[in-house]
């Protein structure tokens, strides 16, 4: 599912490429990673999915969808896959979003039951793990219609 950052990211992007292209010769970048993508992601997803965005706990989960089940989400502006920690609770669904921060577009990439993405990972690991993102492509590929949350937008 493709969609457009709304007006107020691609707001903080524009400024971003401004910036970006005035220091162009010191070859900074200015990239917009961490939890900076990570709150976008979760932003994005409460507006495209009615997400009710939980506080912020460490838990592994990141909201609630209307009908109930416990979302994370993850968020990449880098075309990798998304970053999993060791927690103990894991939710019931993951979305994990796609940024293209240069076209001011984004991409819901994974739209499905988490299991089946935590599956893909090792049973044990420190720091974070990768999933590739050809393997939550093809877990996306995988996910029937009625498990996917439906667009309120």
């Amino acid at each position: 599912m493709l969609f457009k950052l709304p007006s107020v990211i691609t707001d903080l992007v524009l400024a971003r490429n401004r910036l970006r292209d005035y220091y162009r010769s010191a070859a900074l970048e200015f990239t917009l990673d961490g939890n900076l993508i990570g709150d976008i992601g979760e932003a994005v997803a409460a507006e495209l999915f009615g997400l009710t965005l939980s506080p912020r706990n460490g838990t592994g989960i990141d909201g609630h969808a209307p009908d109930g089940r416990s979302v994370q989400v993850k968020a990449t502006g880098t075309n990798r896959g998304p970053a999993f920690r060791m927690v103990d609770t894991r939710a019931d669904h993951l979305l994990f979003l796609v940024f293209d921060l240069e076209n001011l577009k984004g991409e819901v990439v994974y739209n499905g039951p988490e299991e089946p993405v935590i599956k893909l990972l090792p049973t044990a690991w420190v720091g974070q793990k990768t999933v590739s993102l050809a393997q939550i492509r093809r877990a996306d590929a995988a996910v029937c219609d009625g498990l996917r949350l439906q667009s309120v937008l």
